[in-house]
């Protein structure tokens, strides 16, 4: 189907990514329709067409734009210290990039099995992809004596795990700033791993 002329699918296309996204970390996938999705971006829901073929793809290219960008974001990040500077590195960088970005933290998670299995499989992939990231500094650690990991994959997902529950409690006006949560997470993974 063609654009209207003069739409403004630069504007309009991010906008119902955002507003699918809130409604899909709000109500759940399966709950939301293309229709409240058209209704919350303020356009007939047949113009959703114009920028997603279906609700499937439009949660498929929220997860995986969402992985693209963190992998790309932990990439262009130079760790200094060896083994245990990259791990301090990855700690607070992991809690900052996702609290930035809690609805699609939530979703990546929580929405995995709503994706078909050719979708699912490439979002795993990139998973798997970020935690390699992780698995190759404990390895490195363990390798210069700073780490003892007996399991590195299974260590790494632990972690990870452990780095994303801060978004299910952190509140920017709490008690604690985010600076302070990341030195106090650092501490905990620090130990968790030493030798």
């Amino acid at each position: 189907m063609a654009r209207t002329q003069g739409s403004h699918s630069d504007i309009t296309g991010p906008r119902v990514r955002e507003a699918a996204l809130a409604l899909f970390a709000r109500h759940g996938f399966a709950a939301v329709s293309m229709r409240q999705i058209a209704s919350a971006v303020g356009v007939q829901a047949g113009a959703l067409y114009n920028y997603t073929p279906d609700k499937q793809t439009l949660l498929y290219d929220l997860m995986r734009t969402h992985m693209e960008d963190l992998l790309a974001a932990w990439d262009s990040q130079t760790p200094t210290g060896g083994a245990l500077g990259a791990l301090e590195t990855f700690t607070r960088f992991h809690i900052r990039f996702n609290t930035r970005r809690a609805d699609a933290v939530f979703v990546s998670y929580m929405e995995l099995r709503n994706l078909s299995p050719e979708n699912f499989e490439v979002i795993e992939g990139l998973r798997r992809d970020y935690e390699t990231r992780l698995e190759t500094i404990l390895r490195q650690g363990a390798r210069e004596g700073v780490f003892a990991v007996s399991e590195p994959r299974i260590a790494s997902m632990a972690v990870i795990a452990m780095l994303t529950g801060v978004n299910t409690w952190f509140r920017e006006q709490g008690r604690l700033s985010l600076a302070e949560v990341e030195a106090i997470y650092w501490e905990m993974v620090r130990k968790s791993v030493a030798a």
